[in-house]
């Protein structure tokens, strides 16, 4: 399986390369009031690609403190549970006292 999903990221950069290779022309992106930009298509192309994909984690952001959390309050309760399961088998386990000691 290691095998395979190398040769496929071989394939894949091959196929990427040679379509930046291709795509080396110059084209111009039209901003409003006036600005624009050139460069080559497949810089524009990087360039979007990669705002996107920090836009799209940045979305996640808010998710992944929601997640993390919730985790350590889960993890919180199951310490707690753990402490009384612990307590309530050590006591099931001790000896009965006699009646003549007293704990104070």
């Amino acid at each position: 399986m290691k095998y395979i999903s190398r040769f496929l990221a071989i394939v894949l950069f091959i196929l990427f390369f040679g379509f930046a290779l291709k795509n080396d022309q110059i084209v111009t992106l039209q901003y409003f009031w006036g600005y624009h930009q050139s460069a080559p298509l497949v810089i524009m192309l990087l360039a979007f690609f990669a705002g996107g994909a920090t836009l799209g984690a940045l979305a996640m952001v808010p998710m992944v403190f929601r997640h993390r959390r919730d985790l350590h309050k889960h993890k919180k309760t199951l310490a707690e549970i753990e402490k009384e399961r612990e307590a309530a088998q050590r006591a099931s386990t001790q000896a009965p006292q006699p009646d003549s000691i007293r704990n104070t």
